[in-house]
């Protein structure tokens, strides 16, 4: 649902385009694929036994096994009682060489708030904030 808002939310500011991935679901080669086609890369999943869910942590193995650099990235974490998400994503892109991270980071607790959706809102200004 956050992933699902911030896309409605950068088609708001006319975000050139906007592609959603669910990592479980899709074809993994063609996510990667496009990964490297775009300047912005939003990520977004939830903490999962003391790490990230697999297919994220799938996907960025790939990234990083390709020499995935020079991109912004934002980030959205869930947990319920310690989200960590956005703190693992980080360390496993650490190699990576010259990446930008957002300074707005999206954190929810289980379920959507109205301060999610404000942060949510803030993301999407800064990803699109060099076009305006």
């Amino acid at each position: 649902q956050a992933v699902e808002h911030l896309a409605s939310f950068l088609k708001e500011r006319r975000a050139s385009e906007v592609k959603l991935y669910d990592l479980s679901r899709c074809d993994m080669s063609q996510a990667v694929s496009d990964a490297f086609c775009y300047s912005k890369l939003v990520l977004a999943t939830t903490t999962y036994n003391a790490g990230i869910f697999p297919p994220m942590h799938t996907f960025l193995h790939h990234l990083t096994q390709r020499d995935f650099q020079q991109r912004t990235i934002g980030l959205i974490e869930n947990g319920s009682w310690f989200p960590f998400a956005a703190k693992t994503m980080r360390d496993l892109l650490s190699n990576s060489k010259q990446l930008t991270f957002t300074n707005t980071t999206v954190t929810l607790r289980s379920a959507m708030t109205a301060e999610n959706l404000t942060q949510l809102k803030a993301l999407a200004d800064e990803l699109c904030n060099e076009y305006q």
